[in-house]
């Protein structure tokens, strides 16, 4: 079963309000001058003031994005989802439920990624009530709401509010968020090992990896009417047991990158410098003399340090 809406009988609250009070006026006037009237009359006004009584408990008011679930003695009759001031069957309980957008900022927790690597990693989503039949009957919310409600007292029976059933929603919301969040990290690594891989991570490919957690969490809180709008993943980072060795493990990948450029550059430098020298005629080298200029001019444009030159003064 899923929401239907709320086709019971209502009108207007205001409208009610004052019939109501004309009633009650008219059973208390009835009192004040029983001694003059008959027994009938008597308890016309007093049924009169019981039904006002009982009147009052059909009254209800709904703000924008707001919705009541109308339970009538345990069958459920619809979901009213109207703003404004109301009055209907005052026997019927009216559950209010809030279907405005709400924030979750689920903590980091260690998961392990695809290479084994054990990692923290967090998130934040944006979450609300889709379908308010699933919602409150589906999942156990209710009982939740009464426990977390009735805190001091776990014996005592307390009727759960709006903000005791949202609470229990954000709950059952973040468990199933962790373990979707466990879940969709370890199919991914956290980095890239290799420069030429093309492989998805966690760390590069960040809108593919939130759609699939909007994906994996609409699919887990789909039994309890809950919608993810967005998910996010807001914090990774290697966990502290090995964080130490993957810095320097970056940190030599970083060193060989510039290695490679800097040969790359001073191979070019030094092609250029003999193509100029012939091209000139500067100077006639035998192939001894190439491979010694070579080799000079590679270990002065690779040496981390500035080279010394040494000038022969001989023959």
């Amino acid at each position: 079963m899923k929401e239907i809406p709320f086709n019971g009988f209502k009108m207007s609250g205001f409208l009610m309000l004052i019939l109501n009070f004309i009633l009650l006026a008219g059973s208390v006037v009835l009192l004040i001058m029983c001694s003059s009237l008959s027994i009938l009359y008597i308890l016309l006004g007093i049924v009169g003031i019981i039904k006002s009584l009982i009147i009052w408990g059909g009254f209800f008011q709904l703000e924008p994005n707001e919705a009541r679930v109308m339970v009538f003695f345990g069958n459920y009759k619809g979901t009213f989802k109207e703003t404004g001031f109301f009055w209907t069957n005052p026997f019927m309980t009216k559950k209010r439920l809030s279907l405005r957008a709400r924030n979750l900022d689920v903590k980091p927790i260690k998961v392990n990624d695809k290479a084994g690597n054990p990692i923290m990693i967090g998130l934040v989503l944006v979450w609300k009530l889709k379908d308010t039949y699933k919602a409150m009957f589906e999942i156990d919310a209710q009982t939740m709401a009464s426990t977390n409600s009735a805190k001091g007292d776990p014996s005592m029976t307390v009727i759960p509010s709006v903000g005791s059933r949202m609470n229990a929603f954000e709950n059952f919301v973040k468990v199933q968020s962790d373990a979707a969040l466990r879940q969709v990290a370890g199919l991914y690594s956290y980095d890239n090992n290799d420069s030429e891989s093309e492989d998805l991570t966690l760390r590069g490919a960040g809108d593919e990896i939130n759609q699939k957690l909007v994906i994996e969490l609409n699919n887990r809180l789909a039994m309890a009417g809950i919608e993810i709008s967005e998910a996010r993943i807001n914090y990774l980072a290697y966990a502290p047991e090995i964080a130490a060795v993957m810095l320097r493990r970056q940190q030599a990948s970083a060193v060989i990158a510039a290695r490679e450029k800097i040969v790359e550059g001073a191979v070019s430098m030094v092609k250029m410098a003999l193509e100029k020298i012939d091209s000139e005629g500067v100077a006639k080298f035998d192939k001894d003399e190439k491979a010694r200029m070579v080799s000079n001019l590679l270990v002065v444009l690779c040496a981390d340090e500035a080279a010394q030159p040494v000038i022969n003064t001989g023959n």
